[in-house]
C-alpha cells in the first residue's frame, strides 16, 4: 500500500496536478480518512454559540483548517492547485483539477464542495447541487456547504428551499454572512 502510495504522489509531482495518474498507468487510491468530529465539535459547538461576529469569523477558520487538510499530499497538491486556478480566475481549470480531485478521493468532502463552489461561479448551479449535496452526505455539518447550497438553490430560483436549507446553515453560525438574505426575501445578493 505504502509504495502504491508514494507511486501516486510522484506521479502526481511528474505530472503536476490536473492531470490524472491513471492515464499513465498509475491508478492512485486515496487513503482512508481521518475522523476529525472530535475536533470539529467543540469548534461547531462554540460556533453555534459565538458571542460576535469575530469570534465566529476566528472559528470559521479554525474550522476550515480540519476541512481543507487533505488526506494525503496528493489530495493536497489538488486542492492547492484547483484553489490556486480559482482564484487566478480559471474557473474550467479549476473545475477540472476539482474533478479529478473528487474521482481521486470520492469520500472527502471538500473536493466536493470546491468543486462545487466552482460550479457556482460559473453560474453551473444544476451541477453545483449534487456536489454541495454530496459534499453534505460526507460531512452533514459543513456549514459552508450547508450555505451553498442555500445560495445554488437561490440561484435556482428554488427560494423557499433555499431559506428553509439557510435557516439551517445560520442555525449552526448565527453570524453567517448569508443570514441577511432571510431578513429581505425578495434579495438574493449579500
Amino acid at each position: 500500500m505504502r509504495v502504491h502510495l508514494i507511486l501516486a504522489v510522484a506521479a502526481m509531482m511528474a505530472w503536476g496536478p490536473g492531470v490524472r495518474a491513471e492515464q499513465h498507468g498509475v491508478a492512485p487510491a486515496c487513503p482512508a480518512l481521518i475522523d476529525r468530529e472530535a475536533d470539529k465539535s467543540p469548534l461547531l459547538d462554540a460556533l453555534r454559540t459565538a458571542r460576535d461576529e469575530t469570534d465566529a469569523q476566528l472559528i470559521t477558520g479554525f474550522l476550515w483548517r480540519i476541512w481543507t487538510a487533505a488526506p494525503d499530499p496528493a489530495a493536497q497538491e489538488m486542492l492547492d492547485h484547483g484553489m490556486a486556478r480559482l482564484r487566478g480566475g480559471d474557473l474550467p481549470g479549476a473545475r477540472q483539477v476539482l474533478g479529478d480531485l473528487v474521482a481521486y478521493c470520492p469520500d472527502w468532502a471538500e473536493g466536493w464542495n470546491q468543486r462545487a463552489y466552482v460550479a457556482f461561479l460559473m453560474r453551473d448551479y444544476a451541477a453545483a447541487l449534487p456536489d454541495l449535496e454530496q459534499a453534505l452526505r460526507l460531512d452533514p455539518r459543513h456549514v459552508p456547504a450547508l450555505a451553498g447550497k442555500a445560495l445554488t438553490l437561490f440561484g435556482l430560483e428554488r427560494d423557499a428551499e433555499a431559506r428553509e436549507v439557510l435557516r439551517d446553515a445560520v442555525a449552526m453560525n448565527p453570524w453567517l454572512r448569508e443570514r441577511v438574505l432571510l431578513d429581505d426575501p425578495d434579495s438574493t445578493d449579500i
